[in-house]
This record gives C-alpha cells, sequence and structure tokens, in this order.
C-alpha cells in the first residue's frame, strides 16, 4: 500500500511539472516580427538598403533622415566630395564632411563576406556615380552629345537590321538552291527516293532561328547602349549589361558542362531524323507505285513507314537519354516513371486497337476502295487506320467501326472475286416448284442482260442455293463496272426493277407459295414443258446425227 502511495505522488508531482512548464511557454513573449527594409534612393540609383532598426528608429525612419541630410548637405553648393570613417557602432558615410548615414553591422551580411568599411565604400561609390549623373542631366551640353550618340546608336541598330535582312534572304537563297541541287542528284534504281521540301524546310527554319537570335541581340546591345547614355536611365543601362554579362556567363558555364551530352543528343536526334525521312521518301513512292519491292507492297507501305518511324524514335530515345541534362535527377526519373504509368494503365484498349489495325492492314483483308461486308455493315471501304475503319453505303452513310470490332466479325469481300470489274451484285428469288427452274433462270439471265452497268464478262449467272418445303432459292450473280458504292446501289436497284418487269412480261409471279393441304394434283414439270420461253430446249446430239 504504501508502494502505490509513492507511486500516485510522483506522478502527480510530474503531472504538476509539465502543467508550469506549459503554462511558461504560453506566457513567453513572442519574437518580434523582424523590421521591413527600406532604400536610400537618389537619381534613380540605390544607395544604400537600410536593414535593421537603429536606436528606436525604424529602417524607413532611417532612410527618410538620410535623405534629408543629402538634400541639406547637396543645398550648400560644395564641392560633392564622398567619404567613409570608421566609428565604434560602424562605418559613416559623409558628403563634404557632413555626415549622410551610418552602416552598422546588423545592416550587412557577415556571412558573404561584407564589412562595415566594405559595404560603405560601395555606397559611397554609388552615390558619387549618382552626383556625377545628376550634374551631367543639368548639362545641356552632356545632353547633346548624348542624343547625339543616341541617334548615331540607332542609325546604327538600323543598319545592322537591315543588312541581317538581307542577309536572311541571301543565305536562305543560297542554301535553298545547294540543298536540292544536291539531294536531287540522289536517285535508287533512276527513281528520286528523297522528298527535297523536306530539307529546305528544316534549312529555311534553321536560318529564320538564327537570323532572329541575331536580331534580338542587336536589340538587346542597343537599348543597353541608350539606356547608358541617358543620365536618369543610367542604371537600366548597367543592370541590362550586367544581366547580359551574367547570363552569358551562366548559359556559357552551363553549355560547357552538358556540351559533349548535348552534342550526342544532337547527333543522335539529327541522325534519327535523317533516316527517318529517308525511309519516309522510300515508302511514299512505294505508296504511289514508282518503286517496287519484294517484300513491301502498297497496302502495307504505310503502316510499314508509321512502325519504322515508332522504332526509330523510341531507339534514338534511349541512346539519348542518359546524355540529356538531368536525366539522372530524381525528379526526372520520377517524371518517367508516371508517364510510363499511365500509359500503361490508360492504353490498354488503344494498343488493342492499334494491335488491330495492324493485322488488318498486314493481311491485307480489306484495302481501300474495295466493297465488303462487315457484320451487318456493307459499303466501301474509306480508310483502313491504325484505330478503325470506316465505310461508305450508298446511301448516304458513313459507318465507323473499331478495328477490333472489324477483326471479330466475319467480313465478306465483293471486289476481288474477278479482277477487272467493279463489285459483285447478287440477289435472291423463291418460286414456286411448278415453275420450271430452267424458265427462271433464264428471266433472272435476261434481266441481267438488260441492266445497264452490269459485265457481259464474266457472264451472270443462277445458283440454286436451297429446296425448300415450298419453294427453290434462286440467286443471281452478277459483275457490276462500276466502283462508287452510290452507283452500286443504283445498279442493284435496276436490277432489281428489270426482274420484275421481265417475270411479269413472261406471266410468271414472284410468289413464295405455302401449302395447308396436300394439293389436289402432283406439282410436276413434264419433260417436253422443261423449257418454256425464253428458256432454250439443248440440242440432242444423238437424235441429230441420227436425222442426218
Amino acid at each position: 500500500m504504501t508502494t502505490f502511495r509513492r507511486l500516485l505522488s510522483a506522478l502527480l508531482l510530474l503531472l504538476l511539472t509539465l502543467c508550469g512548464a506549459a503554462a511558461a511557454d504560453n506566457t513567453a513573449p513572442a519574437p518580434a516580427a523582424a523590421p521591413v527594409q527600406a532604400k536610400l534612393v537618389f537619381a534613380n540609383r540605390t544607395i544604400f538598403v537600410f536593414r535593421a532598426g537603429l536606436s528606436g528608429f525604424s529602417p524607413a525612419d532611417r532612410a527618410e533622415g538620410a535623405h534629408k541630410r543629402l538634400d541639406a548637405a547637396l543645398a550648400r553648393n560644395g564641392a560633392q566630395q564622398t567619404s567613409i570613417r570608421p566609428i565604434n557602432e560602424g562605418t559613416q558615410v559623409l558628403l563634404d564632411g557632413a555626415l549622410l548615414f551610418l552602416v552598422t553591422p546588423a545592416d550587412i551580411n557577415p556571412l558573404a563576406g561584407d564589412t562595415t568599411d566594405s559595404v560603405a565604400s560601395e555606397s559611397a561609390a554609388q552615390l558619387t556615380k549618382a552626383l556625377a549623373e545628376r550634374r551631367e542631366q543639368a548639362s545641356p551640353r552632356y545632353l547633346l552629345i548624348a542624343a547625339a550618340l543616341c541617334a548615331l546608336a540607332t542609325l546604327v541598330y538600323g543598319l545592322v537590321l537591315r543588312g541581317l535582312f538581307l542577309l536572311h534572304r541571301w543565305v536562305g537563297k543560297r542554301s535553298t538552291q545547294a540543298v536540292s541541287r544536291r539531294l536531287g542528284q540522289i536517285r535508287v534504281k533512276n527513281v528520286r527516293v528523297l522528298d527535297i521540301e523536306h530539307y529546305v524546310a528544316f534549312m529555311r527554319h534553321l536560318v529564320n532561328l538564327l537570323i532572329w537570335g541575331l536580331r534580338l541581340m542587336a536589340t538587346y546591345l542597343w537599348a543597353a547602349f541608350v539606356l547608358g547614355k541617358v543620365p536618369y536611365s543610367r542604371s537600366w543601362g548597367e543592370r541590362l549589361q550586367d544581366y547580359l554579362i551574367d547570363v552569358a556567363a551562366g548559359v556559357a558555364g552551363s553549355i560547357v558542362e552538358a556540351l559533349p551530352g548535348l552534342v550526342l543528343v544532337a547527333v543522335i536526334a539529327a541522325l534519327a531524323r535523317m533516316v527517318m525521312l529517308t525511309a519516309s521518301s522510300v515508302f511514299k513512292r512505294v505508296e504511289s507505285g514508282e518503286l517496287q519491292i519484294a517484300w513491301l507492297d502498297r497496302d502495307t507501305a504505310t503502316p510499314t513507314r508509321r512502325i519504322f518511324n515508332v522504332v526509330v524514335w523510341l531507339f534514338a530515345l534511349a541512346m539519348a537519354y542518359p546524355y540529356l541534362p538531368g536525366a539522372h535527377t530524381a525528379a526526372f526519373q520520377g517524371v518517367s516513371v508516371l508517364v510510363g504509368l499511365m500509359v500503361s494503365i490508360g492504353a490498354s484498349s488503344i494498343v488493342g486497337q492499334g494491335a488491330s489495325g495492324l493485322i488488318l492492314m498486314y493481311a491485307r483483308s480489306l484495302r481501300k476502295g474495295e466493297y465488303v461486308r462487315i457484320g451487318e455493315s456493307e459499303g466501301t471501304v474509306v480508310e483502313v487506320g491504325m484505330f478503325e475503319t470506316r465505310l461508305r453505303t450508298g446511301l448516304g452513310e458513313e459507318i465507323t467501326m473499331p478495328n477490333a470490332w472489324v477483326l471479330s466479325n466475319t467480313s465478306k469481300n465483293y471486289s476481288r472475286a474477278h479482277a477487272g470489274t467493279g463489285y459483285v451484285l447478287d440477289t435472291t428469288v423463291t418460286i414456286g416448284y411448278d415453275t420450271p427452274w430452267r424458265q427462271v433462270h433464264a428471266m433472272l439471265e435476261l434481266a441481267a442482260a438488260r441492266t445497264e452497268d452490269i459485265a457481259t464478262t464474266p457472264k451472270p449467272y443462277v445458283m440454286q442455293i436451297a429446296l425448300s418445303d415450298f419453294y427453290p432459292e434462286y440467286r443471281l450473280v452478277a459483275y457490276s463496272t462500276v466502283e462508287t458504292p452510290r452507283r452500286r446501289a443504283e445498279v442493284l436497284n435496276q436490277l432489281h426493277q428489270q426482274i420484275i418487269d421481265v417475270f411479269n412480261e413472261y406471266g410468271v409471279a414472284i410468289t413464295s407459295p405455302h401449302f395447308t393441304q396436300e394439293p389436289a394434283t402432283a406439282h410436276v414439270i413434264p419433260k417436253e414443258d422443261w423449257h418454256p420461253a425464253p428458256a432454250v430446249a439443248p440440242i440432242d446430239v444423238t437424235q441429230d446425227e441420227a436425222s442426218r
């Protein structure tokens, strides 16, 4: 029991101690906010930046007081000589022996190697420049000379722009002629395999980029010079010059560090681009039929070109990746992983459609301009793309089907039955068994002969495709001489009209009879009635020889 009381007392003492510490922390005063900086600006030039308070005065109060003392010193029309004087509290900046402001240790950055004397000396030098610019701004002679120099600089700037314009035209013309003349001599089997316009456009863009870079540089130098000659804006001109020097030094340093890798990347990209352009020229000539290659034809040239371009770019990227600036950083690698994950997750269906499109292209089951039937859709193939196939019917419709769906359905091609014709035309009629089949064949063939745009070679023919319970099914197969889907629909319409007219002409009803009971007489046709008009009975060779 005694041990339990001692333990309880220790816990209570620890709790009271923690509560007291928390209360002490809550009652502690908050740290004072850092004072706001203030600048002493004279003649559009920053003389000094006050970063700390002094004797109860804020940086803004110190800057205002220094500006008032500067105005008072200038009002005395002295020699305007600046100087510094070290004291125990820091370093004073003087004008004609009069105090302007004090540089304290709180106003400088010791970590950067600054001291009160060095900062005060720099401020005195800036004040000397500002006073000289103030005197120059009040001198008509100096302003006249500055205006003349600015006008001369502007004239030179205009001449430089004019010279760059003439140089642009001359270099563009000469480079275009040289590229066209050299590349036009490259031929394979007496066929020009390179498209000169690609190289001409590339050279033109390169010259434009170079000329515009020179124009921007000339404009920057002109602006820096003109601003530096005007006393009030001289500080801006100095900033432009310093910025140009800093940027040039930084860019030069970065380029020197990354130059070997960038050169390799540029070489790899240029080689990949040239390989793609060369291969594209060859593939285009295969597509147009100018060039024939055993393993490549016109239908597979387009997908082969696309696959080749993708493979070339992927290979070039894999080769150039280690030499890209920042390629080994964690951020670059994280972005690469993220892009790969997004592509692998979101592009699965796209990859499937693309693979189906490649299968259709290389299997050559569909070609542009052919008349096909895919599922319930029928029409002319407009395009077999990477992801979809488009058909155009003869009734003003255009059907778009995903390639995966096209590949999974049965397709019928009506354009490959007989070379040299348009499309296959077929139609089906059902006539009763009491009509001689030879007569039906003859009437269907006669209807096909009377229809325009139906080829005579190969000759239309009729097939009895089924013997149903109540009637046989006759299918007329013909070949059209037209290739457009709209004309095919018109030819099929005319064929149906001619079939109706021919059957009406010979008194045969186009009906599909159905029986509810056995007929009173057998529906058979005597042999002597097998060839009613317009059918023609074949000549019996044995009887003909006997009659002779």
